[in-house]
C-alpha cells in the first residue's frame, strides 16, 4: 500500500469506487458517508512487523438502518493468469492461506470472501477482532475446488472482499465455507457494521495470499518489494501521466495541420489492456508553448490507445502547420490512463 497515484485522502464518499491506494478499493453504496485514506502506521505489532502504511476508513455520517440494497466493502481484483498457482478446477487444487493485519474500534466477527469471476463462484471465511483499536494478525484459509477452472488471461480472476456493512440483500443468507454460485445474500452476512456510528473506523495492511495451508507459526514471511517495483506493478492498471505539479510537462507536439496537434507518448510499462484516458482539469490548466508564444488548447484528449503507447491530441487555432510545440500543465492539471479490472 505504498502507491497512491489517485490521492491518499477522500472525504464525503457515499456511493463510489474509491482507490485509497493503488489496486485497493472501497465499494460504497449509500450506506452512510466516509473518509477513506492511506495513512501511517506508527506503533503496535503491525508497525513492529515492518508495515508503515495502511488503508483506513472512518464513518463520518452514520446510517444505522441501511436500505436492503446498501453495501460497503474493501476489495482487490487479481488477473486470472496470476491466480493459476492455486490450480483451481484441477485435481491438484491447493488451499489458499490469506493473512493480513487489521484494526478497528469495533470488536466482533467479520467476513472476507474469495470470488471466482470467471465462473461466478464464491467461498467465504470469517475472522474475529477481539481487541478494540489494536492491530491483530488474521490468518484464514480458503479451499480450492477441483472443478470450474480459471481462464489463463488478463481478465478478472479472483476478487477479495472484506465486508464492513450491508443491507438485507447481502446479509440474509449464510457465509459459505465451500464453493457455491455467487449469491448476494451470502456476501455480507458477517460484517462489522461500521456504518452505524461516526466513532467507527477500520484499517488493514500487510495482506498476503499463499499457496498451501499455513498457521501463524508456519506462514512464510511477507514478500517485500521495492517502491520502484511496486510502482511499475501498479502502472499496469493505472498511470497518472500528469500529477498536478506546477509546469509538469506532458509531451512534445507537431502541428500537422492548422489548429491540429499530435504527440506520441511511450508508456513506462505495458498496461493490462488498452486504457481509457481522462484529463481531469480545465483546458485553461494546460499550456502549449512554441514559436515564442504560448496558448491553452481548445480540446485535449488521446487516440490510438494501446497497452504500450498512445497519441496525445490537442486543438488550437493558435498553432501553425508544420511547427513544433510542447505542452505542460499547472498544479491543477491531471491526465490519466486507466486499465483497471
Amino acid at each position: 500500500m505504498q502507491i497512491y497515484q489517485r490521492g491518499y485522502n477522500f472525504t464525503g464518499v457515499t456511493a463510489a469506487t474509491t482507490y485509497s491506494a493503488d489496486r485497493w478499493r472501497y465499494e460504497t453504496g449509500n450506506i452512510g458517508t466516509y473518509e477513506m485514506n492511506n495513512t501511517q502506521v506508527t506503533a503496535g505489532p503491525a508497525y513492529n512487523d515492518g508495515f508503515r502504511q495502511c488503508a483506513r476508513i472512518d464513518c463520518t455520517t452514520a446510517d444505522g438502518s441501511p436500505a436492503s440494497s446498501d453495501y460497503l466493502y474493501f476489495g482487490y481484483s487479481a488477473e486470472a493468469q496470476d491466480c493459476l498457482a492455486w490450480k483451481k478446477g484441477t485435481t491438484s487444487a491447493t488451499t489458499m492461506t490469506l493473512s493480513f493485519w487489521v484494526k478497528s474500534n469495533k470488536t466482533g466477527t467479520a467476513q472476507v470472501n474469495l470470488r471466482d469471476m470467471d465462473n461466478g463462484r464464491m467461498v467465504s471465511a470469517t475472522y474475529s477482532i477481539s481487541s478494540a483499536d489494536t492491530w491483530e494478525k488474521i490468518i484464514v484459509t480458503f479451499p480450492m475446488e477441483t472443478s470450474n477452472k480459471l481462464n489463463n488471461d488478463n481478465g478478472s480472476g479472483f476478487v477479495f472482499e472484506w465486508w464492513l456493512g450491508a443491507g438485507s440483500n447481502f446479509t440474509s443468507g449464510a457465509a459459505p465455507t465451500s464453493w457455491e454460485a455467487t449469491t448476494d445474500a451470502d456476501r455480507g452476512v458477517n460484517n462489522l457494521a461500521i456504518n452505524d456510528n461516526t466513532a467507527n473506523d477500520w484499517s488493514i495492511t500487510g495482506i498476503q495470499a499463499e499457496v498451501g495451508s499455513y498457521t501463524s507459526s508456519t506462514i512464510p514471511p511477507y514478500q517485500w518489494e521495492t517502491y520502484a517495483a511496486n510502482l511499475l506493478r501498479c502502472q499496469r492498471y493505472f498511470q497518472e501521466i500528469m500529477s498536478g505539479e506546477s509546469q509538469n510537462p506532458l509531451c512534445n507536439f507537431v502541428s500537422y495541420a492548422s489548429g491540429v496537434l499530435r504527440g506520441t507518448y511511450i508508456l513506462p510499462t505495458q498496461m493490462r489492456a488498452n486504457p481509457t484516458q481522462t484529463d481531469g482539469a480545465a483546458l485553461s490548466d494546460f499550456d502549449i508553448l512554441g514559436e515564442n508564444t504560448n496558448f491553452a488548447p481548445t480540446a485535449l484528449g488521446a487516440e490510438s490507445l494501446t497497452k504500450n503507447s498512445f497519441v496525445v491530441t490537442a486543438s488550437s487555432s493558435s498553432s501553425t502547420q508544420g511547427s513544433v510545440y510542447w505542452c505542460r500543465g499547472d498544479a491543477e492539471a491531471t491526465y490519466t490512463l486507466d486499465a483497471e479490472l
